[in-house]
Formats: structure tokens, C-alpha cells, sequence
């Protein structure tokens, strides 16, 4: 039997921890239906979580502001403009600190129409007589770069991106912007306290990766003057000016059409600095960039005075300096456009491409070659490319070509429907594919894109001109097709990639129908999105810790309602997508 002083002190235990637990419980309680008045807009719920007294204490970066009667006065009306957009808790956690006195805090992403900002805030909750308030509250953004708040996403399906068949009512653990751990509910263990996300019935795949896409293009014909000259209309300077300037309009449409990653193959030099400024951003996709083009050709058109996107190749000593340049300055590859339209060409360029591919080599970035001959990428192989952008469109590739390919460990970025963009610009017009797209791209930009119609007449290709791109695409397609299906069959790596940019070819959802043309072309959904995941990845230098969903790669994802499994047209159902843990409804992530 316990001495009488000890029986005492255990009792007097029970009654504090009693108490605590019960005040605990009385915070939580005011605590969540403080956040759900904020979720709501509701005026009147939310100031009643508040001490109506001048010793309430409001703190944020600037410091401490007092008195209920500041903030009533402050508080928006429901439906105000003031009110977040959407308010997404996450994280919330309760410290007892005395008899009727909790400390919290959660980690707060909100969409202020537009503006995203995650950040911390505490409350300090205390009874009072008129029961439990908030007497402390304080909100600060984070730092860029802070990792989200762990996660338990639970009960989904999940294709890794791997191949094969998915993981069923599945779990995965995100913690630190990274996955902890992922497998079976039934064999993964989700850690006490941990915020859990049920997703039963819907599909989990890695974010997409676009392998080829084009940030010093807007998507339409002020971004390509070579196809529809309209710089009096918009000055080719003052576009190349404000994509430099406002490239979250891009990053945004990526995002919203869950891609998480893309690789720009060649561009403006400001598009280097894309890399450092994304990769640890919750609002971009990761970005890789190699820099102006090598080229055999240089469209005077599309080059600026103080600005150039092109390096023509007209010696080795050039090249090679060109190369060890754009080492220099930070390039993620070198981009070689590869322009030669007969063999007479094709030869007298050859021995700058293979330079070209040696320096590369030398200075240790992968060579990508837009190459559409089958001579062309012949010669690229021949220079060491690691990444070919566009089909082999002119005539069926053979043995020898695919040998080349797998001994080089080519990846080969079909890129099938970026030729009908420009078909619809010279026919001026806009399909239904592509007003479905609109809501994911920037209103400025889909205003441009729906003047399409209106192009000036006088301006326009002939129709017969217009006839022979229509016949030659219809000869191509098939090609295409056979040529991808038969690398893919031989285990050639293959990367999703759209050229975006190009006119009709829009950033972020033009990766749906490159990829449903990937399908149509006789590749099985789980290798498409392989292509578009993995694929890519590896594609852009980043097979080690993108486009997988496995321990320790960091943790980009998509939530769908349909599976892609069953057609990649599924992947249209993104419901909401994580950006190295941050997990956002694409409503949020849409450009505005």
C-alpha cells in the first residue's frame, strides 16, 4: 500500500494530467474553428475565436499590434477580396502550458488570388469566463527553400513509375520535401502526429516531366516571327523582354498541368538562371536549361541586337570556345540545332557536329540535337547526343540505327504534335483541344491566342502552301509512329517532350495531347507515362531523383481521379499536385 503522501502526489497528477488533456482538447477545439472561419469567410465565426479586449496581441514581421477592437475594424466582410482564396492548414500542433493556457501553431498555405504564401502561425488560447479565446496570434511567411510540413497520403493507387503494377490501397510518407517511405497500408507504418490525407479512390503518379520545352516562346506567334511575322503588332524585343521578366507565368502552367520538372533546350541566356531560381520553389516546376543553340543555320528573324539565342558554327576553334563558354556560364547541355536539308549539307556540317559533341564531352554536359533526318540524327549519334529532340520523320530508321542508339544510351524525345500547332496558326484556327487548354495558361497569353482567327489575311501562307504542310504531316505521322514504337520495342529510352513554346504549343497542357499521341502511336500507357516521368527524367539529367516515387527522391506528385493505367487521357483528372512536398489544388496553381 501506497504512504498516504505518495497516494496524494499521484492523485494530484491524475487531476493535472486530466486538466491538461481537457484544456488540450478545448484549444483544439477553438483552434480548428478558428482556421474553418478563415476556410468559410465567415465574419462572425472568426472574430469570436478572438478576446475582445485592448489586450489581445496581434504579431507578424513588423511586430506586435493590440486590441480586439483594431482587428474587428480590420476583418473582411464574408466574400471580401481580403479573405484568402483558399486557406490550407496543415501541421497543427498544441503545447499545455499552465492550467487554462495552450500554445499552438500550423503551417498555412493560402492563395490570395494569385499570390501563394506558406508560412507559420501561432495562437496562445486561454480560458477566460466567457470561455476559451485567442489571446496571442502571429503569422509568418517562410523562408523560400522551407520544406513543407510532413505527410501521410493514404489509401491510393499508386503507379511508381517504374512500370508494372501498382501499388494498391498504398501509403506514402513525405517528410522534409522529400518521400520517407511508401508501400501498402498494410505493411507501411504512418507515424503518430502526422497529418493524414485519405485519397482512397484515386491514382498517385509521379509528376510529369516535359523533356523539351522552350521559355523564350510564348506559345503563339509574337513568340516565333519566322512563322507569323506580327512585330509591328508585338515587337519581337519586348516579348523576349517580359517572358524574362514574368517567367512564373510559365512555371504556373506547368504546374497546373501537373508537370513538376521540364528541361528548356535552348533559349535566350537568361534562361539559365531558371535552374537556381526553381529548385527549391513550391510555385515553378524544377528547370534545367541549356543556353543559346549551336546551329548550322541562323534565322536573322529571330535573333535581337543585344541578345542571341543562336551561335552559328562555322569553325572548330569556334565551336570548341563556344562550348567551353557555355560550360562557363552555366549551361545544363548544349543544344545543337541541326539544320541540313540535303546530303550535300549534311556532309559539310558533320565534322562541326562531331566537334561540337567532343567539346561537350570534354566539358562534361550532355549534347541534345534537334535532328528530323534520318542522316541527321545519324550523325548526332555518331557526336555522342544523349538527348534527340523530334521524330525521325523523313525515312524509317534501320538496325544499324538503333544499335547506335543503345551503344550512345541515346533517350529519343518523339515530340509528335507540335507540327499541328503550326498548322493551325497558318489555317487560323483554334481547335477544340486547344480552347480546353486555356483555362491553364496566363490570360494575357490566351488573349493573344484567341485572336487567332483574326490574323491578318494579306499576311497568311498561301492556301497551297498551307496544302503541302497539311499533306506533308500527313505522311509523316505514320513514319512517326513506326519509328518510335520500334525504339521503344528495342529499349531505347524514351522521353515525353512537347516543344512548347511553338505557336499553338502551349506551356503545360500540351503535354495531354503529346502524350494521347504517344498512346495512339502503339505505346502502352504504363510506357507512356514512363516516358513522361522516368523517362524524361533521365532525360534531363535527373533519373536520380525525379520521376520516381520511391525512399529518399523527392517528393513531386500527382493526385488523379481516373487511372492512367487504363488511358493516358487520365492524366486530364489532376486534382491537385505536390512540388517537393507542398501539396496544392491545381485551382490554386492555375496563372491569373
Amino acid at each position: 500500500m501506497l504512504p498516504l503522501a505518495l497516494s496524494l502526489c499521484a492523485l494530484s497528477l491524475l487531476t493535472i494530467d486530466d486538466g491538461r488533456d481537457a484544456d488540450l482538447a478545448a484549444a483544439r477545439a477553438l483552434f480548428e474553428q478558428n482556421i474553418t472561419a478563415i476556410q468559410e469567410r465567415n465574419r462572425e465565426a472568426y472574430l469570436a475565436c478572438y478576446l475582445a479586449s485592448d489586450l489581445l496581441a496581434r504579431g507578424g514581421p513588423t511586430g506586435i499590434d493590440t486590441g480586439f477592437a483594431e482587428l474587428e475594424a480590420g476583418t473582411a466582410p464574408s466574400g471580401s477580396d481580403d479573405w484568402p482564396v483558399r486557406l490550407t492548414a496543415r501541421d497543427l500542433q498544441l503545447h499545455w502550458l499552465a492550467d487554462g493556457l495552450v500554445y499552438g501553431t500550423y503551417r498555412y498555405h493560402v492563395d490570395y488570388g494569385g499570390e501563394l504564401i506558406e508560412g507559420l502561425s501561432e495562437r496562445v488560447f486561454r480560458r477566460t469566463t466567457e470561455g476559451w479565446r485567442i489571446v496571442v496570434t502571429t503569422a509568418f511567411s517562410s523562408t523560400p527553400g522551407l520544406p513543407a510540413a510532413p505527410l501521410a497520403l493514404v489509401g491510393a493507387r499508386i503507379h511508381t513509375g517504374a512500370g508494372g503494377p501498382p501499388i494498391t490501397d498504398g501509403v506514402i510518407i513525405v517528410r522534409d520535401g522529400l518521400i520517407e517511405s511508401i508501400g501498402p497500408r498494410a505493411t507501411t507504418v504512418i507515424p503518430a502526429g502526422i497529418d493524414v490525407i485519405d485519397l482512397s479512390g484515386h491514382t498517385v503518379t509521379p509528376g510529369l516531366v516535359d523533356s523539351h520545352v522552350h521559355y523564350s516562346q510564348t506559345g503563339w506567334a509574337d513568340g516565333r516571327p519566322d512563322a507569323w511575322d506580327l512585330r509591328e503588332l508585338y515587337p519581337y524585343a519586348a516579348v523576349s523582354t517580359e517572358l524574362e521578366r514574368t517567367p512564373e507565368r510559365l512555371h504556373r502552367a506547368f504546374l497546373a498541368s501537373g508537370v513538376t520538372a521540364v528541361f528548356d533546350v535552348g533559349g535566350f541566356p537568361w534562361t539559365r538562371r531558371l535552374r537556381e531560381k526553381t529548385e527549391t520553389s513550391f510555385e515553378a516546376p524544377h528547370v534545367a536549361a541549356a543556353g543559346p543553340l549551336l546551329t548550322t543555320w541562323v534565322p536573322d528573324i529571330l535573333t535581337l541586337p543585344d541578345r542571341q539565342q543562336f551561335v552559328l558554327m562555322e569553325s572548330e576553334e569556334q565551336v570548341r570556345a563556344a562550348v567551353r563558354s557555355h560550360a562557363a556560364s552555366g549551361s545544363d547541355a548544349i543544344k545543337l540545332w541541326f539544320i541540313a536539308r540535303d546530303a550535300a549539307a549534311v556532309e559539310r556540317a558533320t565534322a562541326l557536329v562531331l566537334v561540337a559533341g567532343d567539346e561537350a564531352a570534354k566539358s562534361g554536359l550532355p549534347l541534345i540535337v534537334h535532328a528530323t533526318e534520318l542522316a541527321t540524327a545519324r550523325v548526332a549519334l555518331q557526336a555522342g547526343a544523349q538527348l534527340l529532340v523530334h521524330s525521325v520523320e523523313d525515312a524509317p530508321i534501320d538496325q544499324e540505327f538503333i544499335d547506335l542508339a543503345l551503344q550512345v544510351g541515346v533517350s529519343y524525345c518523339p515530340t509528335l504534335t507540335v507540327h499541328q500547332g503550326y498548322i493551325d496558326l497558318y489555317q487560323r484556327q483554334l481547335t477544340d483541344e486547344i480552347m480546353t487548354q486555356l483555362d491553364a495558361v496566363h490570360p494575357e497569353i490566351a488573349e493573344r491566342i484567341l485572336s487567332t482567327p483574326e490574323l491578318p489575311v494579306a499576311d497568311a501562307l498561301p492556301a497551297a502552301a498551307i496544302a503541302a504542310i497539311v499533306e506533308r504531316r500527313q505522311r509523316t505521322v505514320a513514319l512517326m509512329a513506326d519509328n518510335l514504337t520500334r525504339l521503344a520495342a528495342a529499349g531505347v529510352n524514351i522521353a515525353a517532350g512537347t516543344d512548347a513554346g511553338n505557336p499553338l504549343t502551349l506551356h503545360g497542357p500540351s503535354i495531354f495531347p503529346e502524350l494521347e499521341a504517344m498512346e495512339a502511336a502503339g505505346m502502352a500507357p504504363v510506357d507512356v507515362l514512363r516516358a513522361a516521368t522516368l523517362g524524361a527524367a533521365r532525360a534531363m539529367g535527373r533519373g536520380d531523383d525525379l520521376g520516381l516515387l520511391e525512399a529518399g527522391r523527392i517528393a513531386d506528385l500527382l493526385v488523379l481521379i481516373e487511372d492512367p493505367a487504363q488511358g493516358i487521357a487520365a492524366l486530364r483528372s489532376v486534382t491537385q499536385v505536390m512540388r517537393a512536398g507542398h501539396l496544392q489544388h491545381v485551382e490554386n496553381l492555375r496563372p491569373r
